[in-house]
């Protein structure tokens, strides 16, 4: 099947975006998964992605350069990656490429499939959230997203909330396979100390980590988080950067509750953050999945969030935290303060957590779910 000296390793290039947010994420965790289990991965991105730190066998990192020309107003940074697609399909004879997110990388790979002059490379979308929701619904991209996904010869969603979206506004005729995200339990766990450096002993920890773009509704982070800290000591920590950063600082400070909230910016390694938390709060209007999420179960930290998207397929209400309505802010901070109050129904939901993250979401699970796929699209 593979061209790989006869045995049945394949050779994979992997598309994706390098900031820090859950498609990038996710797309950088299994392809060093994959190169851990002998697959030769090559990773292709204008930089490199925030989880790809130090060495990993059997990855290759491939930075796709931009051309600055005064003619162009932008930098064709599609053009060059499909180029660079192209290039690597023909130097490393790839068996395939999987991109996440749609775009504009799936109708990347399209062109290089048509560039390459080997055989036929098969091209994997991962539909990861907004490059559907958002920005493949706008005009501007519809019918061009629409063709990637009709081209691809396998499109898998991150949640089944996703694949329903997607089948409903694009009307696909193709089908699209639900594989959820994963997390790596053994990294994400509960660490053994540091809580020390992140709050005062008598304060609950309470933390939120995105992007902060509008639909994470970080304000309401905030005012959770305030009522959370009329009835007893305690500490909001955010991790992540983006445009509503600001405006969420500035209500903490119109609240009064500036010094009880630390503000930690961009980190590449958000497990020490996680494991030393006691809620984590995720109020947004609607998520994919929320791998942020999953990370937090598999620390062992309860999440408060709200039932909308693809969230209740990663929350089990009242089972690993509790799901309430967009916007309920008195809701999520009652059930944030019976969590902190009650010993025993936080050690339940901190075990079921643990628990589900191992049953459901283990990278071991999720990954074998992956290369399955792969096999069935290259069988034809």
């Amino acid at each position: 099947m593979s061209g790989n000296s006869g045995n049945d390793h394949l050779r994979i290039g992997i598309v994706c975006h390098p900031t820090h947010g859950g498609s990038g994420a996710v797309a950088t965790e299994l392809g060093i998964a994959l190169g851990k289990r002998g697959h030769e991965i090559h990773i292709l991105s204008h930089a490199a992605p925030f989880r790809l730190a130090g060495f990993h066998p059997n990855v290759i990192y491939h930075e796709v350069g931009v051309s600055h020309y005064p003619l162009f107003k932008y930098p064709p940074y599609e053009l060059s990656l499909a180029n660079k697609i192209s290039e690597i399909a023909e130097s490393a004879s790839l068996d395939l490429v999987h991109v996440h997110y749609a775009v504009p990388h799936s109708i990347c790979a399209y062109l290089a499939r048509q560039m390459t002059h080997r055989k036929p490379m098969k091209i994997i979308t991962t539909l990861h959230g907004t490059d559907i929701t958002l920005v493949g619904a706008d005009p501007s991209f519809f019918d061009i997203t629409r063709f990637a996904m009709e081209e691809s010869d396998g499109i898998t969603a991150v949640s089944r909330y996703l694949k329903e979206e997607t089948q409903k506004k694009f009307s696909l005729r193709r089908s699209i396979r639900v594989i959820h995200n994963f997390v790596d339990t053994a990294r994400f766990t509960r660490p053994a100390c540091q809580r020390g450096d992140l709050a005062r002993k008598e304060e609950a920890i309470l933390s939120h980590v995105s992007n902060f773009r509008p639909v994470k509704r970080v304000r309401d982070v905030v005012e959770v988080f305030h009522r959370v800290s009329k009835e007893r000591p305690a500490r909001l920590l955010l991790i992540g950067d983006g445009p509503d950063l600001p405006a969420a600082v500035e209500r903490a400070q119109t609240l009064g509750i500036s010094d009880k909230i630390s503000v930690l910016g961009l980190q590449d390694d958000v497990t020490g953050v996680l494991g030393n938390s006691d809620i984590f709060l995720l109020p947004s209007e609607y998520e994919s999945f929320g791998l942020a999420a999953l990370e937090a179960l598999s620390s062992g930290v309860p999440v408060i969030g709200t039932d909308s998207g693809g969230i209740p397929e990663v929350i089990q209400n009242g089972e690993t935290g509790y799901l309430l309505p967009v916007g309920d802010l008195d809701g999520m901070a009652t059930a944030a303060l019976r969590v902190l109050d009650d010993d025993d129904l936080r050690i339940r939901l901190c075990e079921n957590g643990r628990r589900v993250a191992a049953e459901r979401f283990s990278e071991s699970a999720i990954v074998s779910e992956y290369e399955a796929f792969y096999r069935e699209i290259l069988a034809g």
